[in-house]
């Protein structure tokens, strides 16, 4: 039934349903269409809002924070409607407690009020008038920032919004004063290098690699000509071979200061100029060795004294040099010695001095020579001082030998014959033995006094009769002190200062008669003295 009333329809208004289709097909296609121009739209407000989030992220990436004044596009007068916004940068430099929906006010109060005041004043002028600006800031915090205003606008000249940076530079303001105290104490230190090198007593310089001079004391100007030279002399060549060969050099030179001809020792010191292996500079140095070069003077002259003395003296004298070379004898020398000058001329060495001696037997006879003779070259590096020791020769002659440091080096020889000395001194040795032992033969006890009063000798009589210290009586005592010893033979008497100075008078009295002693233990003690022929004094007792 409702097919049928359709296709009637259809059949009896066909160009009504033709239109009504042809509608419907033209809307689905208008849909369409607008479905796609939706779909671009979003597509392209996709890429737009991405942007607008890369640039907000580019400008939270920064490491500075910002405060923008944002207008609207088609009002830029309108204060109304100027919306602020502060990045996270700043928020968290200022420690905003609103976060990035702080205003400026909140901005402010992290600032000193005079520096607020400013920075209000360079917003006014930057909202106005579009100027910009830039500046240092104190927070209240300690830290340090530098405020930089600008003005963004658009290439048709609208503005879009005023812009304010905050660049925290408390590490850098850190950095620069840290920085300047490393060039003040920089500066003392290069001050205090100028004074200390002012107040050398010697000049001094620095030469730069080109060998031109670049740094002087004060010295150095009382010195150096106008030209450069010291003393008229030019130094470059001296400083030229240092720098070429990167060793020191040196150089005496003579000048006239004020009529006095001084002596001094120029020096050019290489260094590495900048610490670069291929600069070389050189320090130059000139230092008065005036008094030195008198002492060198002087020391030459008397050593040519001192030589010509040694040479005229009977003792035979010899110097050998440090290398054990023959520098100097005398005819004393040759003469003890019995050498050959010729073969002394040729500057024979002290080990061949040695071996020429042991050749003719004129050496002590030891068992090791070799080792003689290492002893002997030993003594030139360790002798310090002068010693002495004898020479027994094997034809029974015996020699004194003095050896010493020479001054540059090297040591001096001394030899003495002192054969007939020796014997003399054994025949005295061997008459004071005789002599003793007529004297231990002799019953009575005897001293006999030295004329400056000095015991000499004693019998073992007299040991027995005092029972004296032996020991005491080597050490040759006075009169008196042996006297002082037989105190504990007179405990009877009151007064023993005075018999003691009796006694002494008696027995060294001229005139004195022998006299006697009553001691404690009963024994009686005859005394008497005789004056020998020597002035010595011979004192003799006896028990009765």
């Amino acid at each position: 039934m409702n097919n049928s009333l359709i296709s009637d329809m259809f059949f009896a208004a066909p160009e009504l349903w033709y239109m009504v289709i042809f509608i419907f097909l033209g809307l689905i296609c208008i849909n369409i269409v607008c479905y796609i121009k939706l779909l671009k739209l979003k597509r392209k407000n996709y890429f737009i809002r991405r942007d607008r989030n890369r640039y907000e992220e580019t400008l939270y990436a920064s490491k500075d924070g910002y405060f923008a004044f944002v207008y609207p596009d088609d009002q830029v007068n309108d204060v109304a409607d100027v919306t602020e916004r502060c990045s996270r940068k700043l928020a968290v430099l200022l420690n905003l407690s609103a976060g990035t929906e702080a205003t400026f006010t909140d901005v402010l109060k992290n600032f000193y009020k005079d520096d607020a005041d400013r920075i209000l004043k360079y917003i006014t002028l930057l909202k106005e008038d579009g100027v910009s600006f830039e500046d240092r800031f104190d927070l209240k915090n300690g830290r340090k920032v530098i405020l930089n205003g600008v003005r963004i606008s658009g290439a048709d000249g609208s503005v879009y919004s005023d812009l304010i940076w905050f660049r925290d530079i408390s590490y850098i303001a850190e950095l620069i004063n840290n920085l300047e105290k490393e060039k003040q104490t920089a500066e003392k230190n290069k001050e205090d290098l100028q004074y200390l090198i002012d107040n050398l007593p010697y000049p001094i310089w620095m030469r730069t690699p080109s060998l031109e001079i670049k740094i002087t004391n004060k010295k150095y100007l009382e010195y150096a000509n106008v030209d450069g030279t010291i003393g008229g002399l030019d130094l470059l060549n001296l400083a030229t071979q240092a720098r070429d060969v990167n060793k020191p050099r040196h150089k005496q030179i003579y000048l006239n200061k004020e009529g006095e001809r001084l002596c001094f020792e120029v020096a050019e010191n290489p260094f590495l100029y900048e610490h670069d292996l291929e600069k070389i500079a050189t320090v130059g140095s000139m230092i008065d060795i005036s008094s030195l070069d008198n002492l060198r003077r002087n020391l030459k002259q008397n050593q040519n004294t001192h030589l010509e003395i040694l040479a005229a003296l009977g003792t035979a004298i010899a110097v050998f040099d440090a290398k054990y070379k023959l520098i100097f004898y005398n005819q004393a020398f040759i003469r003890l010695w019995q050498l050959d000058e010729n073969w002394l001329e040729d500057h024979t060495t002290y080990m061949a001095f040695l071996d020429n001696l042991r050749e003719r037997r004129l050496l002590p006879e030891v068992p090791d020579y070799p080792h003689y003779k290492e002893e002997e070259q030993k003594i030139f590096m360790n002798l310090t001082s002068s010693t002495e020791d004898l020479l027994h020769l094997p034809d029974g002659r015996s020699y004194r030998r003095i050896r010493a440091p020479h001054l540059k080096g090297g040591l001096i020889f001394a030899y003495e014959d002192i054969t007939d000395r020796l014997t003399a001194h054994r025949e005295y040795n061997s008459m004071v033995s005789v002599q003793q032992e007529i004297l231990n033969n002799i019953e009575e006890a005897v001293l006999i006094f030295t004329s400056n009063g000095r015991l000499k000798f004693y019998n073992q009589a007299y040991v027995n009769l005092w029972d004296a210290d032996e020991v005491m009586l080597q050490k040759e005592p006075s009169f008196a002190e042996i006297i002082e010893t037989q105190k504990k033979f007179f405990s009877q008497v009151s007064n023993w200062q005075e018999l003691k100075k009796d006694i002494i008078n008696h027995l060294f009295s001229s005139t004195t008669e022998a006299f006697s002693l009553n001691r404690s233990d009963k024994i009686r003690v005859t005394c008497f003295s005789s004056l020998l022929s020597n002035e010595s004094i011979m004192v003799l007792m006896h028990k009765d």
